[in-house]
């Protein structure tokens, strides 16, 4: 039988012990044991954490953080951006399996970031998907332009930070379930930035700047969302 699941600080400490593992090389035996596991996982999941990350080849979480089958609840986006289909996992996500930790991953030399940095400076005209990714970046890193002279490289370190911290205001403004969530049932979110070269992660924390969630929503959720695995 399981037990209880993770609380947010054990959650993320997991994750920075399987980081520290990866910077050095090392693959752990549990992790490599899931995958003789996958009948059992086959029946159930119960992964410890969400991690909305980027598309990006370079950056799979599992790898990343060194955690097996099952482990991890990973939602990969370009860019790592908050669009309502993400949302809608993240939410499912916190409330079927009680996950009470969730890590925006972002990382260094991103494409979607730099190619938004482009477009402000010289806006071009490209399909309505790609336009649904780089409008939801855009507002969150334009201003970094402007602090760096216009140089896209130069303020690309920011902008990989910048655009995290923005995504996870929009988890918080798009979602009452997550704002609740963390005002009363010890959801953390949390910002990362994946260093491709090094692969160390730093985690950092962006403070809540939300009101209290009204009391009504403590039963929203089970309206919306199934009971059942996936």
């Amino acid at each position: 039988m399981q037990g209880p699941q993770l609380d947010a600080e054990r959650a993320l400490a997991r994750l920075r012990e399987g980081n520290r593992r990866f910077v050095d090389h090392v693959i752990s035996l549990e992790a490599l044991l899931s995958h003789a596991r996958r009948e059992d996982h086959a029946r159930v999941q119960r992964p410890f954490a969400v991690v909305l990350g980027c598309s990006d080849s370079r950056a799979p979480a599992e790898f990343v953080f060194d955690q097996g089958l099952g482990d991890l609840f990973v939602i990969r986006v370009a860019g790592n951006i908050a669009a309502p289909s993400q949302v809608g996992s993240i939410e499912f996500a916190v409330e079927q399996f009680q996950i009470r930790l969730v890590v925006v991953l972002g990382h260094s030399n991103c494409g979607a970031v730099r190619a938004t940095l482009k477009h402000c400076l010289a806006p071009a005209d490209t399909s309505p998907a790609l336009h649904a990714i780089v409008d939801r970046i855009a507002p969150g890193i334009s201003p970094l332009l402007i602090d760096h002279g216009g140089d896209a490289e130069g303020c690309m370190p920011r902008a990989i930070r910048a655009n995290v911290q923005a995504t996870i205001r929009n988890l918080r403004a798009q979602s009452d379930y997550l704002r609740y969530s963390e005002l009363q049932g010890g959801l953390h979110i949390v910002g990362a930035d994946y260093d491709l070269t090094s692969g160390a992660v730093d985690f950092f924390e962006t403070k809540s700047t939300f009101s209290d969630a009204p009391a009504e929503l403590s039963g929203w959720v089970e309206s919306i969302v199934p009971s059942t695995s996936v």
